[in-house]
């Protein structure tokens, strides 16, 4: 029976992975708006993709502003506004009359979007303890595929009905609301309040996390990993000697995860099956099937991120990726049935949902130091968000101009390369206090 504590603990994790699912909101709802919203602002293919990735634009913004922002007023605080820009970014989407509105409200959006992407599982994985931290950082990852799979279903409920890319856009207003409502009964990060000198309520948040022993361990690690280190952390830091190593690391994963192509199948789920040959009904139907089997494969991570491992999940998942990436570029040269091509669509979310869509968020949320942490996952963050929308921009110009075939080969080629890197370069955090992490890199 789980005591109070622990239900104290999964219930501000679950108000703060609500960021989470407003985040899977955001980056799939427009996949089912796309073929109403091209024909109604009359867009070709490059500015349907500026359409879609405008809210990745912000999303880089929010990402790296949001890092400053939370070491300077803590990690609660942002998010409370974060969860006003969702509102406020679905209302003017869904009312928007013209591209400039449209598109500078997804802007707004992303900004919100790339701040819940620092935000929320920094925040869980600075009051998780060691043996549950992989778990709880992955049910973040399992708000976002809710958020992607209610965009879906969402997505096809209302495919008949008059001004259906408006109604998509407005329904994500009530849990932008329910998440900001929640904020405020959750406490602040134990580890920012300890960083901002505020030792007693630190201990505090801790000793109700997982009582007075655990609490009174906990607070000697984090005032040993902050020793000598009081002042503010400059942006310069991150790529001093000491911090490079992490630094390189934690690039390569946030390229990697977005140039691997996940956010084409998320984005552009729809127009990839039409591109193959299936009806628009049918497509967003299907794009359905893979929502869920994107949310159902979410659960293999959080049952074996803590027993398996990070490293062991990120090589299965990579691999995977690659085979499956390659079978749906042989489904393209081939022109084959689009049976096939979801099918191949499906093995690819499964592998990336119960592999590494979890696991790179749980990584990068655990691999920095307690001193430039903030900043650094804000970084790495931003750097993912970069690439996403570069992917998200470029992908249907590519898929038109050298064909689904090429372009999957291409992204069957960037897993292969994640798989390598993962295997000669990231070490496993199974088991280890966030303190325990920052000494591998110091080793």
């Amino acid at each position: 029976m789980m005591n109070k504590n622990s239900l104290y603990l999964y219930f501000i994790c679950m108000i703060a992975t609500m960021g989470g699912l407003m985040f899977g909101f955001d980056i799939a709802i427009i996949s089912g708006a796309v073929p109403f919203i091209q024909p109604y602002f009359g867009w070709n293919e490059l500015q349907l993709g500026w359409g879609v990735s405008s809210l990745l634009v912000g999303a880089i913004v929010g990402a790296f502003g949001s890092g400053v922002l939370s070491d300077k007023y803590g990690r609660k605080s942002v998010l409370i506004i974060v969860a006003l820009f969702f509102a406020v970014s679905c209302t003017f989407t869904a009312l928007a009359t013209s591209s400039l509105i449209f598109i500078s409200a997804r802007l707004f959006g992303g900004l919100a979007v790339g701040a819940a992407s620092v935000l929320s599982p920094m925040y869980v994985a600075e009051v998780s303890p060691p043996k549950n931290r992989g778990m709880l950082v992955a049910i973040y990852q399992l708000a976002i595929v809710l958020g992607i799979l209610c965009s879906y279903t969402i997505n096809y409920g209302l495919h008949n009905i008059e001004n259906n890319w408006r109604w998509m856009f407005a329904t994500g207003i009530v849990p932008s609301v329910l998440f900001f409502v929640g904020l405020f009964f959750i406490p602040e990060s134990p580890r920012w309040l300890f960083k901002a000198g505020r030792e007693k309520e630190s201990l505090k948040v801790l000793s109700r996390i997982g009582g007075e022993e655990l609490a009174k361990a906990e607070i000697l690690e984090i005032a040993e990993s902050l020793k000598g280190n009081s002042a503010s952390v400059s942006i310069g830091e991150l790529f001093k000697p000491s911090a490079r190593r992490v630094m390189i690391v934690g690039f390569l994963l946030a390229v990697l995860v977005q140039i691997s192509g996940i956010n084409t199948i998320v984005d552009y789920a729809p127009k990839i099956l039409l591109a193959a040959g299936v009806e628009i009904n049918n497509a967003l139907l299907q794009t359905s099937l893979v929502g869920l089997i994107n949310f159902i494969f979410t659960f293999v991570a959080i049952l074996f991120i803590d027993k398996i491992g990070r490293r062991s999940l990120y090589l299965i998942g990579s691999m995977g990726m690659v085979i499956t990436l390659v079978m749906l570029a042989v489904s393209f040269y081939l022109k084959m049935e689009g049976i096939f091509t979801l099918i191949c669509i499906l093995l690819f979310i499964a592998f990336f949902a119960s592999c590494i869509g979890p696991v790179f968020w749980t990584l990068v949320s655990e691999i920095f130091p307690n001193r430039i942490r903030g900043k650094a996952l804000a970084f790495a963050s931003f750097t993912q968000w970069t690439f996403n929308f570069l992917v998200v921009l470029l992908f249907p110009h590519f898929l038109a101009s050298i064909g689904g075939a090429k372009t999957f080969l291409f992204l069957a080629l960037m897993s292969l390369f994640q798989w390598f890197f993962t295997y000669l370069y990231v070490p496993e955090t199974k088991g280890k206090s966030l303190e325990e992490i920052e000494q591998l890199w110091n080793k």
